[in-house]
């Protein structure tokens, strides 16, 4: 099991792979900017697992006991983003764009060696008042590429999970119908992020090569926005890839 930070781990999308990687054992360390907000955070969260668990296994939920004989408590724990990262393998970056800098800033030196830093970070153009369906274009080309640029040589850096619904991803009790596209470091690494995304029901990771196909995954997120509006898909559309070899 992995140790994962979730740095932002209080929005959307940063509860929604806490969720359903602590519901399959990997232990998650929240971090926020107010360690209070992240421990408030890990212990709601904590209690969705335990409250989704009772639903599945038909345990009423004033059944103490059989609950702490069939219903493991879940890893989940909050800090301040520091702390989060430096517990952590995995270091997963949930904020928005314009938050991105300070940031990566704030938990530098939590990033030693062999640390793998996963970007699921969008640069929508809401980062300067505009739409959520257009995208700013960062010199660096994206924004895995400038958390890139301001991390040691040593640290992996991955894009992934940028296209997958935050709805979907928190709806324990249904699978996530969605390819997700892991690219950026080096093989091993994205093969070690594609095997945390398998972890999530109904997902199907894909190899998508170096980090600076990350220009052509993140767009599709604000594509996707804009057709959940015109389609009134609330919980989010998600994508996939047809005839790829098994």
């Amino acid at each position: 099991m992995k140790k994962i930070a979730i740095i932002g781990g209080t929005g959307g999308q940063g509860t929604g792979l806490a969720l359903r990687w602590a519901r399959v054992g990997h232990e998650i360390f929240i971090g926020s900017r107010e360690e209070s907000k992240a421990c408030s955070c890990a212990d709601n969260l904590k209690a969705i697992c335990i409250d989704v668990a009772c639903t599945l296994l038909e345990i009423e939920k004033s059944d103490i006991q059989s609950i702490k004989e069939r219903v493991p408590e879940a890893k989940i724990s909050g800090f301040d983003n520091l702390e989060a990262a430096k517990k952590a393998d995995i270091i997963v970056i949930s904020v928005p764009y314009s938050h991105l800098i300070p940031t990566i800033a704030s938990i530098k030196e939590a990033l030693t060696e062999g640390k793998i830093i996963v970007s699921v970070v969008v640069p929508l153009s809401t980062a300067v008042g505009g739409k959520a369906t257009t995208l700013m274009y960062p010199w660096e080309g994206s924004a895995a590429e400038v958390i890139q640029s301001l991390v040691p040589e040593n640290v992996q850096v991955i894009g992934a999970f940028q296209n997958i619904s935050a709805e979907r991803l928190s709806d324990l009790e249904n699978s996530v119908s969605s390819d997700v596209i892991v690219c950026g470091g080096s093989k091993d690494s994205r093969k070690n992020i594609m095997e945390l995304a398998r972890d999530i029901p109904g997902i199907r990771a894909i190899d998508g090569g170096p980090l600076q196909n990350a220009r052509l995954i993140e767009p599709i997120t604000a594509l996707i926005i804009g057709m959940n509006i015109r389609y009134k898909v609330k919980e989010g559309m998600g994508i996939r890839f047809t005839y790829l070899p098994e």
